[in-house]
């Protein structure tokens, strides 16, 4: 009777001390992820460039600013060049990582999408080069960064991301270090071509294509910091990706902007091919860097639905395209980041 009462007892005693280290274990591994995300936290916002607010043109004022004084665009809609004032904010230095948005998949128990294509998956194993999403996507990723900073992050307006990329606003055609593209004289072989000095060609996309043992070729997204920064010191603004923006898209929005922080039009506005028929989102940049015909001028706008799917051309169905969008996020905060 008495080793009956000492079992149940040692049992009790072991089932607690189970539960305890159980608890501890748990209390060990929140304070672990809790760290992690400070730690998180803290790199994301030192990698944010303060930029001073001000005016600026914003527009296409190759005609009237530019050295050859001819349009550096020509399509309408980056037309007239009109006055714009921004208050201060701050933006992140690079194209937000597969590295980035994964963890911040995890953390919410989220998973890395299936319906997007082989492409993708091989592009969202790289953990410095960007991660590809749909507008939705990028509005999500940085109101976490919201939530878990305290901070008001989101995604540019348009008027921030050319402010930005064209460093305060400089009549600066694209944004590379000095606003031009460089790249390495001699020519194009079988076995080599021109590399870029200060934006991708497609040799470089190639080439990194084939270190990493894919066969995505020309079509293959970069490190996010591969190449130079503008003086504003952003990267990749001019190429590796097109990015979202905050706005809805209206080919007409900059006939009547306002003044001082225009944010786009209050809802949809227009629709087309490129968007599927359906209200679309602008993105800004370039998808893939041409440097030898040009492209990725600073104040060049595109445009897709913010669900990012086209009609397929042999089915009857939608496919999402997600391989050339990305994103970066701003702090709407007219004071620097500590």
């Amino acid at each position: 009777m008495k080793m009956l009462r000492l079992s149940v007892v040692l049992s009790v005693v072991l089932m607690v001390g189970c539960e305890q280290s159980a608890m501890l274990s748990s209390a060990a591994g929140d304070d672990a992820s809790s760290q992690d995300l400070q730690s998180f936290v803290q790199k994301i916002k030192s990698n944010l460039v303060f930029v001073e607010g001000g005016e600026f043109l914003m527009g296409d004022y190759g005609s009237q600013y530019g050295p050859e004084r001819l349009p550096y665009d020509s399509d309408k809609d980056s037309k007239p060049l009109h006055k714009v004032e921004l208050s201060n904010y701050s933006i992140n230095r690079y194209k937000v990582t597969n590295e980035e948005f994964q963890l911040y998949l995890k953390i919410n128990g989220l998973e890395l999408r299936q319906d997007a294509g082989s492409d993708f998956q091989v592009f969202s194993t790289a953990p410095t080069t960007p991660a590809h999403m749909d507008w939705f996507e990028a509005e999500k990723y940085c109101g976490w960064l919201a939530e878990i900073s305290d901070l008001p992050f989101g995604l540019p307006t348009e008027a921030q991301w050319e402010y930005a990329a064209r460093s305060r606003g400089q009549f600066l055609m694209v944004a590379t270090n000095d606003g031009t593209y460089k790249i390495t004289e001699g020519s194009a072989t079988e076995y080599d071509r021109p590399r870029g000095i200060n934006i991708s060609t497609e040799w470089d996309r190639e080439v990194f294509a084939k270190e990493l043992g894919w066969k995505t070729r020309d079509l293959t997204p970069l490190p996010v910091d591969r190449f130079p920064p503008n003086p504003l010191g952003l990267y990749a603004m001019s190429d590796n990706g097109f990015e979202w923006v905050k706005d809805w898209y209206d080919p007409t929005y900059y006939q009547r902007s306002p003044l001082k922080d225009p944010q786009g039009p209050e809802g949809g506005v227009y629709k087309g091919p490129p968007s599927n028929y359906k209200y679309a989102k602008v993105l800004r940049g370039k998808d893939y860097a041409n440097p030898q015909w040009g492209g990725g001028v600073n104040v060049h706008r595109s445009f897709r639905n913010p669900d990012s799917t086209m009609v397929s051309r042999y089915k009857n169905t939608d496919l999402v395209i997600l391989e050339d969008k990305t994103a970066r996020c701003v702090v709407n905060q007219t004071r620097p980041i500590k």
